[in-house]
């Protein structure tokens, strides 16, 4: 996982010039440490990818901290003093490290007003465990470039909105709407309800060019390798899939969604076209 690899690695991607406040230093806009800066930073309201907490200070310290982030649905993992200390660069950090959104995050009702807004059928794509920011920030750019309406991820087990995100999505990160949710399942299961049919790209399913891919649309994307999980796939209307005539199998995920795509915005010009 993308997140994880940070810890590991301690990389972090500097994603505009201002600094946020607080007693704790910030390395750069990405990662923040101390408690006070946690602080700050939820009562800010600005976005929070994920928190981590030295584990030898998992006492009744930081329970205010944890509580506001479980209310609030914010990811948090314990880590040992090792890793913080790594990450924040021997910096005095308290115990506490977060990693600060690139962009604000949106709802799924914030992406069903954008199409309503301008009159048009839902068009939103659903990542399902996507790790790779690489991935995700091409898919941000497609989705800008075809219209669709925005993005769903989940909170947990898939990259979020990274500097690397932002930097690879060359700038669509400002304009496509994110949603992030807890789960998954429900969240396509809200979406059937608002009228969207539920297309999962995944192995043996049916030829996408010959699939009727019109109408409020919700297309279903999982990671490189693993394909769509169980539940999600058990969760979708229809399982559609590219054709491939070569040796190789698979498909990257980024390359897969950006046809599929753009397979779907072909076919609502061509209903266009007959009116």
């Amino acid at each position: 996982m993308a997140e994880q690899a940070d810890v590991k690695t301690g990389s972090a991607v500097r994603v505009s010039s201002g600094k946020y406040p607080g007693r704790g230093k910030a390395l750069n806009e990405e990662i923040i440490y101390g408690r006070n800066s946690l602080q700050e930073l939820l009562q800010s309201g600005k976005p929070i990818n994920k928190v981590l907490f030295q584990t030898e200070t998992q006492n009744r310290r930081n329970q205010d901290l944890i509580a506001l982030l479980k209310d609030r649905g914010i990811p948090f993992q314990f880590v040992d003093r090792v890793t913080l200390d790594r990450l924040s660069r021997q910096g005095v950090h308290q115990g506490v490290l977060a990693y600060i959104a690139a962009q604000e995050y949106s709802s799924l009702g914030d992406i069903l007003s954008t199409a309503r807004a301008k009159g048009e059928d839902p068009l939103i794509l659903v990542l399902d465990e996507i790790s790779d920011p690489h991935n995700l920030g091409a898919m941000l750019r497609t989705v800008n470039a075809v219209g669709a309406h925005g993005v769903v991820i989940p909170k947990r087990r898939s990259v979020a909105l990274t500097g690397t995100v932002a930097k690879v999505s060359a700038g669509a990160v400002a304009y496509v709407k994110v949603a992030r949710v807890s789960n998954l399942v429900q969240a396509l299961k809200q979406l059937r309800k608002e009228g969207c049919w539920i297309s999962g790209a995944d192995a043996g399913g049916t030829d996408a060019f010959k699939t009727d891919l019109k109408g409020p649309r919700v297309l279903v994307v999982g990671a490189e390798g693993q394909g769509l999980s169980r539940l999600v796939r058990e969760t979708c209307d229809e399982i559609i899939s590219l054709p491939m005539y070569g040796e190789i199998t698979s498909l990257n995920a980024a390359v897969a969604g950006s046809v599929l795509l753009y397979e779907i915005i072909r076919q609502r010009k061509e209903v266009e076209k007959g009116r």
